[in-house]
């Protein structure tokens, strides 16, 4: 008994390897010539006792056996290296036939095909080749199942992980919800705090600084802010006048009778309570923009207001807007005066769409029937305006019942940019 080429394969070579067991040589050999041909790679053994010792030793695409050998029968060898080597494809070659043999061969060994002495060369290679095929599937097929189970477990592994992240997450926004709902609360509470005691200090102050918040709210209820602006604007509103609280009451009565008779040193107190306003409320909301605007809530479009004296699209936005709310609320003046007032201050104390803005919300004039007040950059071709546009020197720009086109929209915003229309633009509503 010997064993022929038992070396394994050249390195990087992808040529099957197969076992050949037959206990007589001249077989083996013609065999293993065969096979070779082909290009296979033949490791050819007389005994399958040896073989199975090869077997546990490394691995074969097919093996194919001679049924009659003295030391076992073919069949009950190929059914020993399934054990071994169970992906491997078995072949059985036999001059006999018989039925018990084949029910045993399929039953016991899983013999892929059987191979009739004396074979036809065509008919071994093509079984052979399809031998090679069917390990080749096999193998792969375990592989991927092997992989599918690995990502399978590693995939149960992720959404438990999955599910625990999603779980502390939901944990952390329920936190979150209810710290927002107890900032939230706190923050009311807060404002709420201030706004009493704005209204312990002095009533007319308290009672100001809710008629003010009243018509701020009006105006951060159009589509003229960002939400950032709004939230400004609404805070600022509340908090604008905490730094009167340092100011003597007799110096605030002063102020709003006979601002005249205050002296250097008192205006300038006055004059910087902005300052002292943007340092309380900072205590109640710490938002950089609402301490900005209520920094800027007395300045002057024209740069000659107070604490900083900045002017036109330096002032904030919400700070221009409020700076009208303020003086309307705390002017004194009728309602029509008080109105009379703002259009008088237009384009020089306030912005000029700020005061449109304020005029447009208020609901405290009567407009003639069908006729709606708007801001420049509502205008649209085929208005017509129902009052006349003039320059801040009386000069008439745009007639009364004059139809808007494109051109004079662009001219109306070009003179705009350059001087500040300050009146009411007023138009007749379609339909």
């Amino acid at each position: 008994m010997s064993v022929s080429d038992i070396s394994p394969p050249p390195t990087g070579s992808t040529s099957p390897t197969l076992l050949i067991v037959d206990d007589e040589p001249v077989v083996l050999t013609a065999l293993k010539f065969t096979l070779e041909r082909e290009g296979f790679h033949v490791v050819a053994c007389s005994s399958p006792l040896k073989a199975l010792a090869l077997l546990e030793e490394r691995d074969f695409s097919v093996i194919i056996s001679d049924q009659r050998m003295p030391e076992m029968l073919g069949l009950d060898f190929l059914i020993e290296s399934r054990r071994i080597r169970p992906q491997s494809s078995r072949i059985l070659i036999t001059a006999v036939l018989a039925l018990p043999t084949i029910v045993d061969a399929i039953n016991k060994g899983e013999i892929f095909r059987f191979v009739a002495k004396p074979w036809l060369r065509e008919e071994l290679v093509a079984t052979v080749r399809n031998a090679v095929q069917r390990h080749d599937l096999v193998t792969r097929n375990d592989a991927l199942q092997k992989e599918t189970l690995e990502l399978n477990a590693r995939l149960r592994e992720a959404n438990a992980a999955l599910e625990a992240k999603v779980h502390d997450l939901e944990q952390q926004r329920q936190r979150l919800d209810a710290a927002n709902r107890e900032l939230a609360a706190n923050h009311e509470n807060s404002i709420e705090l201030c706004r009493r005691i704005l209204t312990a200090y002095d009533p007319i102050l308290g009672g100001q600084t809710k008629t003010l918040v009243e018509f701020t709210a009006q105006m951060a209820a159009t589509d003229h802010f960002t939400d950032d602006e709004r939230h400004a604007l609404r805070s600022a509103a509340w908090l604008c006048d905490l730094g009167l609280i340092g100011v003597p009451r007799e110096m605030l009565r002063a102020f709003r009778g006979k601002p005249d008779h205050l002296t250097e040193r008192e205006r300038t107190m006055l004059h910087n309570h902005p300052i002292y306003s943007q340092t309380l409320a900072a205590l109640v909301d710490n938002r950089t923009d609402v301490g900005e605007v209520i920094r800027a809530h007395h300045e002057r479009y024209d740069g000659h207001g107070y604490p900083d004296g900045i002017s036109g699209l330096a002032i904030p936005w919400p700070a221009r807007c409020l700076a009208v709310a303020v003086d309307f609320v705390e002017s004194g003046l009728s309602k029509g005066a008080a109105i009379d007032a703002l259009l008088a201050k237009s384009g020089t104390a306030f912005d000029p769409e700020a005061v449109r803005l304020f005029l447009k919300i208020s609901n405290l004039v009567q407009l003639p029937r069908q006729v709606r007040e708007i801001m420049i950059h509502e205008l649209e071709p085929g208005m017509v305006l129902a009052n006349g546009i003039y320059s801040p020197h009386g000069l008439l720009l745009i007639g009364e019942g004059q139809a808007l086109s494109p051109g004079i929209i662009s001219k109306i915003r070009s003179h705009n940019q350059v001087t500040p229309i300050n009146q009411r633009l007023l138009v007749y509503a379609k339909g």
